[in-house]
């Protein structure tokens, strides 16, 4: 806070009590428009990140999808096993006997 007041003083000195305040309301005005422009190119940007992201997901389940089902043999689901695939066969509990 004590810098500010330097700084305040010094803009006094060098401006004069007149020209201060229009100095300090362009000063503002500037601030404000820059805060604006930082944001706006700061949207843009996370937009274009975001977009990128977008693509690549896109593409990577465009892959999937076209390769990916020639490439793999379906894995096997666990309602086609059946009873007599889990049980051990008759000829097998004869063979170990």
């Amino acid at each position: 806070m004590p810098e500010l007041l330097v700084i305040g003083v010094i803009a006094l000195l060098v401006v004069g009590p007149k020209k201060l305040p229009e100095i300090a309301k362009a000063l503002g005005k500037g601030l404000s428009e820059f805060r604006k422009v930082t944001e706006s190119a700061t949207d843009t940007i996370k937009e274009t990140f975001r977009t990128d992201e977008l693509k690549q997901d896109m593409d990577g389940l465009k892959d999937s999808l076209l390769h990916g089902k020639d490439d793999e043999t379906p894995a096997p689901r666990a309602d086609n096993v059946s009873e007599e695939d889990d049980a051990p066969k008759t000829a097998d509990r004869k063979s170990k006997a």
